[in-house]
């Protein structure tokens, strides 16, 4: 058994834009290990905005955005905070030593956005993510070594709304020298909200009264990603595109629908790239659209991702006719109550690791998952993750994150 153990739930947390579900775990403690220390949790959003290799000299491109401590044992003075229902489950199954703790992750914080890394880079990828850490110590001041305290990497992710926008549609009308007649493009789609690996079709209807010809069309799903950290900078990044070499001669019309499936597949080696919070070893999507409250200061929110279809007409020696449509990309809201044979949504993770003190050693950690049986119990499934050849000793004692 270990002598540290760390039970959550499920590791993604919702947030419903008028509040977030609550991080609620408990921590088991051997109290050898324990000895005359305290045991603290902490919850931790943070932006990483350059390459881990790059902290020399005391230098740090992270910025922390939300840090919260929570003392387990002993209990803090004060009014406890009531259970919930998992907590008064675990803490029956887990006995005496085991202890709740829980965290309200804040409406302003950012969602979980990993950004690509390139082929060349090393350590921990850019982009925002929450950490849940515990420890044993006789203070929050004392220095943790990362060997000796269990870590895992939780996301906060938003799900599309139950009630989409209203179509997207665009328009735009150009008219050319010596020409009282004008190049008039209409463009829409079929719907505002989109889930990841759906195709978006793109209805574009063209009426040229002017003696000028389109000589192509270019469609694009673009990734606009917003970083508020220090200043506001927007990058942007075609993530699906097409063109065609659709031709409208003067004083004709066009219609013709283009489909376009935006995927990580086709941009695996575009850098800076953001994507879903990712959890070690398992693939991730391209990020989901923020949704953000009126009212919040986006100067927090780390990095705001959005997306738009920009449909161009190439038009002979004139220049171009251009419109962009903006739509949201999202998962959808999965089902409230999970079966009773399956783990919750999201997998429900739990981590044990055996921690000697003051020794560094390479760590066999251990998930585990929580099925909810018919007694309204917990009963838990351990399976211990294979050791992954070729990886280096930090990475090792990091990888159960």
């Amino acid at each position: 058994v270990g002598e540290l153990t760390v039970y959550l739930g499920k590791r993604d947390f919702v947030d419903h834009l008028d509040r977030v579900d609550p991080v609620d775990g408990v921590v088991l403690v051997d109290p050898e290990y324990l000895k005359d220390r305290k045991v603290f949790v902490t919850l931790t959003c943070a932006f990483r905005y350059g390459r881990e290799d790059l902290d020399v000299l005391g230098l740090s491109f992270r910025k922390d955005l939300f840090l919260a401590s929570w003392q387990a044992f002993p209990p803090a003075e004060g009014t406890p905070e009531p259970l919930t229902r998992l907590q008064e489950r675990l803490l029956r199954k887990l006995g005496a030593n085991a202890h709740p703790f829980s965290f309200m992750i804040p409406q302003n914080l950012p969602c979980s956005v990993t950004l690509q890394p390139g082929p060349e880079d090393t350590g921990k990828a850019c982009g925002v993510d929450f950490e849940i850490r515990a420890f044993c110590a006789k203070n929050l001041e004392e220095k943790i070594h990362k060997r000796n305290s269990v870590r895992l990497v939780i996301r906060k992710v938003q799900y599309a709304p139950e009630k989409p926008g209203p179509q997207p549609m665009a328009e735009n009308s150009r008219h050319f020298l010596m020409s009282d007649r004008s190049l008039h493009l209409e463009a829409s789609l079929d719907k505002e909200l989109y889930y990841h690996g759906e195709p978006i079709n793109v209805n574009v209807h063209v009426t040229n009264n002017s003696s000028k010809s389109v000589k192509k069309v270019k469609v694009a799903v673009r990734q606009y990603a917003d970083i508020c950290l220090f200043s506001t900078a927007q990058y942007k990044c075609p993530v699906a595109q097409l063109e065609q070499e659709d031709q409208v001669a003067p004083s004709s019309t066009f219609c013709k629908v283009y489909t376009l499936t935006p995927l990580l597949t086709n941009n695996r080696e575009k850098r800076g790239l953001a994507l879903d919070g990712k959890l070690k070893h398992e693939d991730t999507n391209l990020a989901s659209s923020t949704i953000v409250t009126e009212g919040i200061n986006k100067e927090v929110l780390g990095i705001l991702v959005s997306y738009r279809v920009k449909v161009k007409l190439v038009v002979s020696r004139a220049g171009d006719v251009a419109v962009e449509l903006p739509f949201v990309l999202m998962h959808p809201k999965p089902p409230e109550q999970p079966s009773q044979m399956q783990p919750p949504a999201g997998e429900a993770p739990s981590l044990r690791c055996p921690l000697p003190p003051h020794r560094a050693c390479s760590l066999q950690p251990f998930h585990l998952r929580l099925f909810y049986g018919q007694d309204d119990d917990i009963v838990f499934e351990d399976f211990a993750r294979l050791r992954l050849k070729g990886m280096k000793e930090d990475e090792e004692a990091d990888y159960f994150c």
